[in-house]
């Protein structure tokens, strides 16, 4: 007797764990996150993604979820001042959303020509509605810094950053900066701003709120301001209100390398004798674009047997500036070019054995050595700006130098 009571107490004992198991599981089951697109749920349609393909068109897309050819032209004529559906391009997405029921008809079309903005034609009732809607965008503001182990463009791009915020910084730096010249272990920071599209999807840099750069030694900060607060002109200022925009660039080419420098006495690798290099080198491949390093006048534009294609750009009664080995000359003579403007492109004609560019610098009628040379600069910044100038990068430049720990 007493072993068929234990036996029934056993038994119901892993009963009750069962259950209790069977509770348990039940407890950690989470519904299902509903998934809200274009500001349609999709649980409540049949839904199919896809993209553009070679020979879609707006009427065959719709003609195969049995519309027919008249509707499609109303629908068409109806949304047209809205979405030119001869607009839509190959492989761009779409949606498609139909009902759930035994009819599965066509609901719902969406079409998305870029990663921002999207059209709908809802068909859901009598009337069809075409609209046209921008997803939200959310900016993140965002420092980094450190000490460069590789190229800006590296170092950027390792950090998950689009290149055209490179290609901005250089702009900026243009005038103080050469960045060929940058060394590994020079530290920098860096504040700008992203855009996100519906606060997840990364959309680019919105805009550079300041940033520094150790450059031989020296800690050159760039923060944008505009003197005249009615104004969006914006220019960009170090820590102590200078403007940071001089009279010239500092080389023609962006991101090449110096491959031979001034010197009044240099073995020439194609004429194979010494003579005088009036000129530095800047090394890249063929087809960079060259740009004027001030504004001027294009004094001089044509081809010799040294210079090969070259261009030579008067700025005023004191500099002049040549740019030779060209492959392309884009600018004629007596045009008026602006400071960094392209005026040719990278080539290896004359005496050249590689493509590069031969940068000649003249000051009073004499050639001189452009990297040596102390260069005019912008104007300052004036009257009441300085204080309110202050007053708004304060914070900024805390922030840069705690990332870098200067």
């Amino acid at each position: 007797m007493k072993q068929v009571l234990l036996a029934i107490i056993v038994l119901f004992s892993l009963i009750s764990c069962n259950k209790s198991d069977e509770i348990l599981e039940k407890e950690i089951i989470k519904p299902a996150v509903k998934k809200i697109e274009f500001g349609f749920e999709y649980s409540d349609f049949n839904v199919i993604q896809d993209t553009i393909q070679k020979g879609d068109t707006f009427g065959t897309l719709l003609e195969e979820q049995n519309i027919g050819e008249r509707e499609v032209y109303d629908i068409i004529a109806k949304g047209r001042d809205t979405f030119d559906v001869r607009t839509i391009r190959i492989n761009r997405p779409f949606t498609i959303l139909r009902s759930k029921n035994k009819k599965n008809d066509l609901q719902v079309f969406i079409y998305q020509p870029d990663a921002l903005n999207y059209y709908v034609v809802d068909l859901r009732d009598t009337a069809v509605v075409v609209y046209k809607k921008t997803k939200p965008i959310t900016i993140k503001r965002r420092t980094i810094g450190g000490v460069l182990k590789e190229s800006l463009s590296e170092t950027l791009g390792n950090a998950k950053i689009e290149g055209a915020l490179a290609s901005k910084i250089s702009k900026i730096y243009a005038y103080s900066i050469d960045f060929m010249k940058l060394k590994k272990g020079d530290r920098f920071a860096i504040t700008f701003t992203e855009r996100f599209i519906n606060d997840t999807v990364y959309d680019g840099v919105e805009e550079l709120e300041a940033s520094f750069f150790e450059y031989k030694g020296k800690i050159i900060y760039a923060f944008p301001f505009a003197q005249n607060p009615d104004s969006d002109k914006i220019e960009y200022y170090d820590e102590d209100g200078k403007t940071l925009k001089n009279f010239f660039l500092k080389s023609p080419i962006k991101f090449s390398r110096i491959s031979s420098r001034f010197s009044t006495s240099r073995f020439h690798p194609v004429q194979h004798r010494w003579k005088a290099h009036k000129g530095t080198d800047y090394a890249a491949p063929r087809g960079t674009p060259i740009t004027a390093t001030a504004g001027g006048v294009v004094e001089q534009s044509g081809f010799t047997a040294g210079n090969g294609n070259f261009v030579k750009v008067k700025h005023n009664g004191t500099y002049s500036t040549q740019y030779l080995h060209m492959s392309k000359i884009l600018v004629r003579r007596g045009q008026r070019v602006s400071q960094g403007q392209v005026i040719g492109l990278v080539g290896s004609t004359g005496l050249a054995t590689g493509p590069h560019v031969c940068y000649r610098f003249w000051k009073n009628g004499v050639q001189v050595d452009a990297l040596r040379l102390k260069l005019p600069t912008g104007e300052p910044m004036t009257g009441n700006n300085k204080s309110r100038f202050i007053k708004q990068i304060t914070p900024l430049k805390f922030q840069l130098d705690s990332v870098a720990n200067l």
